[in-house]
């Protein structure tokens, strides 16, 4: 069998510097992961989470697709304490968020319609756009004159796709601004919440909540993986949404289900976040002490992006801060914009004070 073909492909990213490997575990300090609030390693949570699945005999697996045999009594109970937590008509449970965000863009969006996304939207909701059958734009990002620009050209339905805070460069969308345009034009607005869940809010609910915005969006995406440190994620809107999704989210159709364990993780994480409300002003501690040594910065979250330029020097740059015993990891292109290769920062409350005036120190030098 002849793979040259795939081997040539390989062969363009090895000379343009940018593949992509799977590293090993580094055992460093980490300044990589999305566990923001450190839940992921948690012994305390973890506990609870084991007992509860001894206790209930938990079986290992999904078993099948929830319209078939994975439809366990723990999923319905999760998406009842959501709908509270999240202040929403009705919540579905999905595997991930790249699941979720297809499943909803992918569906919700038909012939006719007009999808506009923000143009550093995350890919999974770009490539809801794209599966589905409506025409795609991408309006500039968090640019409220291009947005409005392109809703007043739209005939016909239009769904709008945005992020709280984008994953790459840690900045906020203008929330309040894109919903009252999105009700001037009577837009259907998608917010994915992937890097918000569990860092703001109250019990974790994301940065719509805590704005008093969550009225007014037609869908919510919240993903677990990150700052719950768990795994899985949920659409949040009204009850007809669910149905819909349930009939028609390809993604949630025709799939096994999420292991029960992991079902019950989410359900524990959010009852363990009620009582440490703490962290979520630890975590602003940190980044304001990062802030404040390296001055560079202009992000106010815990993605602190360090613009480098080029694939070559951003690997060096990595590689000299895990020399020093720091994990910062390089974001390359294609992933981001050809000239914006940069550092990806992730601060946490498990990073110590002095490991981060460490990270602010070593950048100063070598940047």
């Amino acid at each position: 069998m002849n793979l040259d073909f795939l081997q040539h492909k390989l062969d363009e990213r090895i000379n343009k510097g940018n593949i992509r490997k799977l590293p090993s575990f580094t055992g460093l300090v980490d300044f990589v992961s999305n566990d923001y609030l450190g839940l992921s390693g948690d012994l305390q949570l973890a506990s609870r989470i084991h007992e509860r699945c001894i206790a209930e005999k938990v079986p290992n697996g999904g078993t099948g697709s929830r319209l078939l045999s994975g439809n366990h009594k723990w999923y319905e109970e999760v998406e009842d304490l959501m709908k509270s937590i999240f202040k929403a008509e009705d919540v579905l449970l999905f595997n991930s968020g790249y699941a979720a965000n297809q499943a909803l863009v992918s569906s919700v969006a038909d012939k006719g319609d007009t999808i506009l996304y923000d143009q550093l939207s995350h890919v999974c909701l770009k490539e809801g756009a794209w599966l589905s059958r409506a025409e795609t734009i991408a309006f500039r990002h968090n640019d409220l004159e291009d947005l409005e620009s392109r809703l007043k050209r739209v005939e016909g339905r239009c769904f709008v796709l945005t992020e709280t805070i984008f994953s790459m460069d840690g900045d906020v969308a203008p929330l309040e601004q894109i919903v009252s345009i999105c009700e001037k034009y009577s837009a259907y607005l998608i917010v994915d919440e992937a890097h918000s869940t569990g860092v703001y809010g109250e019990n974790g609910s994301g940065m719509l909540t805590e704005m008093k915005l969550d009225q007014r969006v037609f869908a919510r995406v919240y993903t677990f993986g990150k700052g719950m440190g768990v795994h899985g994620a949920a659409v949040a809107g009204s009850k007809v949404l669910k149905d819909y999704l349930v009939n028609f989210g390809r993604p949630f159709i025709y799939t096994t289900s999420l292991p029960p364990h992991s079902v019950i993780s989410v359900a524990e994480t959010f009852k363990f976040l009620s009582e440490k409300d703490h962290l979520q002003s630890e975590l602003q501690e940190k980044i304001n002490l990062f802030r404040s040594n390296w001055t560079e910065s202009s992000s106010h979250t815990a993605i602190q992006p360090v613009m480098i330029g080029s694939n070559m020097k951003a690997r060096n740059v990595s590689k000299q801060l895990q020399e020093a015993g720091l994990d910062v990891r390089p974001i390359l292109s294609p992933t981001v914009r050809s000239g914006t290769e940069r550092l990806r920062i992730s601060l946490h409350v498990h990073n110590s004070h002095e490991e981060i005036i460490q990270l602010a120190s070593l950048l100063k030098k070598l940047i």
